[in-house]
């Protein structure tokens, strides 16, 4: 787009809040923020003179932008984390590893509550402990509530009629409510003390726990003994990380920022219920916003996968506010910022803020060969295969069977040359007889890009690149599939195994790549994701259909048995090796049926 025409586009530029998105000579977005004022905000990149270089780099780059209005500013800044997320902007401030940890979790709206564990908040249905980081296992937690409060573990239905208590219940692990054999208000006071142990009054568990242990040792049953000996320790090991100076009911993330102008770092210390959950410090490319532009950004990102607490520890300058505002709606409930001078949140700031220093400056050296393999490699693939774009969204596709059967296609997804694993499909062959890998990467390619131009595409983006896993005949097969659906602005090549020679739709000869050459090194990481996706999933179809089979030959097993099995357990590896009792806790299996399955598979 000519540079008068952004001028007149910039004219048009509406004063009011929204999202604004920047786009380079290949349509690729390469640049999200929002802004209160779009008008202001986007001229500033387009007037100013003091730009830094990150800014300037970026500027440069832009052939045409777009925007979209928002009801209000906080509307803005969750806007403008979607489409980070979506886009994966080379010019914003990343959050890449977006894993999240175990929370523990009591189903309080039920009649008799269960706990699990979950790595999801839902708001409302439920009370959460956690997260859980820093070697504490969430499980463990919950083996002692079970062990010591007897609450249930599983989600079985209470109803009317009575059911037959199960292991649990023998194992002394559980009040069996399920078999109404303990009150509702007996197990209500349950509970309540679970709940007031995972929020971190451990004292009269250690008591029980230390009661049960002697009274095993006493047994002469030392392993069980000593299994409770481990839970105490664990107990002790989380009351030692209680912060003295904070009160119980403090849950708190405390946050430090640094940057060096091209990379970025922030750490995090976690405290719930006073006491000190762990940390955790995370790499990031600099963005080209400013840097409290950056800050706020990253905390929305997070945030965005990770539960707010009620309060937030920082000193580092960012619209809070507008944070606040954000943070308020999306946890239904206040969450304040405070900027300590003094205290335990200031000694904890300071050991956040020497953190990420430290953390930074080793980091460095890993996030240049970072970068190395992942955009510096999608740089050089553009120029060593005379790609026609910058290969920022990466597609391969791989073909898994056995003799025709079970056949499956995978489609992984690397976004600037790393794993992008959210964006994965699997695709199960509809309409090719036979093993016919051709034929089955073609239905899976013409599936795949029918979606483009149409509502789909939303969902699934355009690639700039398709890697196929094979040499010249599966190029061949996908190029004919390009040319039936008119697809020319896709660039094309293939991974052959034995030599890793690349072909491309440019040259009857194929290039070869240095082996050591973090493009060809690329190339083989997606190929090979692809491949495990593809048998992956392969095997998964094999194992149920099998599974199928085998059940069949037990007597007393039919269809809804089979059905329930399958259901229980997944595959017929877990429905092997399991013990009489879990058999017989499926529904629909008695005693003498579980016994029947397992004595059959022992004899395999």
């Amino acid at each position: 787009m000519s540079e008068s025409v952004i001028r007149e586009k910039l004219k048009l530029l509406p004063d009011r809040p929204g999202v604004y998105i920047m786009m380079d000579a290949d349509g690729v977005v390469i640049y999200v923020g929002k802004a209160r004022v779009l008008k202001n905000r986007v001229r500033q990149y387009f007037h100013s003179t003091l730009k830094t270089p990150k800014v300037q780099a970026m500027v440069d780059n832009i052939a045409d932008f777009a925007y979209v209005v928002t009801p209000s500013e906080v509307d803005a800044l969750a806007l403008e984390n979607t489409y980070i997320k979506k886009y994966k902007p080379k010019y914003n401030i990343l959050l890449k590893d977006d894993k999240t940890y175990p929370y523990i979790k009591v189903w309080t709206r039920e009649e008799y509550p269960h706990i699990g564990i979950t790595r999801k908040v839902k708001r409302g249905d439920g009370k959460y402990f956690g997260p859980f980081m820093g070697g504490i296992a969430a499980k463990e937690i919950v083996d002692v509530a079970a062990k010591v409060y007897h609450i249930r573990t599983c989600t079985a239905a209470v109803k009317e009629k009575p059911a037959k208590p199960c292991l649990e219940y023998h194992l002394g692990r559980c009040g069996a409510p399920c078999a109404h054999l303990i009150r509702r208000e007996e197990y209500a006071e349950q509970v309540e003390k679970t709940l007031a142990f995972l929020g971190g009054d451990y004292e009269e568990a250690e008591r029980i726990l230390s009661e049960k242990m002697r009274a095993f040792a006493e047994r002469e049953e030392f392993e069980l003994a000593m299994e409770y000996r481990d839970r105490i320790e664990m107990l002790s090991r989380l009351g030692e990380r209680r912060i003295t100076a904070m009160p119980r009911d403090v849950d708190a993330d405390i946050w430090a920022f640094e940057t060096n102008g091209l990379y970025a770092a922030a750490s995090v210390l976690l405290t719930r219920g006073g006491i000190m959950q762990g940390s955790r410090n995370f790499s990031l490319d600099e963005g080209a916003g400013e840097r409290g532009e950056s800050f706020l950004s990253f905390l929305t990102q997070y945030y965005a996968v990770h539960e707010l607490p009620h309060e937030l520890v920082a000193d580092e300058p960012f619209d809070e506010q507008l944070f606040l505002d954000y943070a308020e709606k999306k946890a239904g409930r206040k969450v304040t910022l405070t900027r300590p001078k003094y205290g335990v949140r200031r000694e904890l700031l300071d050991m956040a803020e020497g953190n990420v220093r430290e953390y930074l400056e080793k980091s460095i050296s890993a996030i240049e060969h970072k970068s190395d393999m992942t955009t510096g490699a999608c740089e050089r693939l553009k120029q060593l295969l005379s790609l026609r774009h910058y290969p920022k969204r990466m597609e391969c596709y791989d073909i898994s069977n056995i003799s025709g059967v079970d056949k499956v296609g995978s489609m992984v997804v690397f976004t600037d040359g790393e794993a992008d694993k959210v964006q994965y499909r699997r695709f199960r062959i509809r309409t090719v007889e036979g093993a016919n890998d051709f034929a089955s990467l073609q239905e899976v390619l013409r599936r795949r890009l029918g979606k483009l131009g149409t509502a789909e595409e939303e969902r699934f983006a355009r690639p700039q690149l398709i890697v196929i896993d094979g040499g010249k005949g599966q190029l061949s097969a996908v190029r004919e599939i390009f040319d039936e659906m008119g697809i020319t602005d896709i660039d094309l090549v293939a991974l052959a195994k034995r030599e890793e020679e690349v072909f491309t739709l440019t040259s009857d000869a194929p290039v070869l790549l240095d082996r050591r050459d973090y493009a060809l090194k690329t190339l083989q990481r997606i190929r090979d994701e692809a491949h495990r996706f593809a048998i992956t999933y392969f095997r998964s179809l094999h194992s149920k259909r099998n599974l199928a089979s085998v059940l069949d030959e037990i007597e007393g097993v039919g269809k809804q048995k089979r059905m329930a099995l399958m259901q229980a357990f997944g595959d017929i590896d877990k429905i092997m090796h399991a013990g009489v009792d879990e058999l017989a806790r499926v529904e629909g299996i008695g005693p003498a049926l579980a016994a029947r399955i397992h004595s059959h598979f022992e004899e395999l």
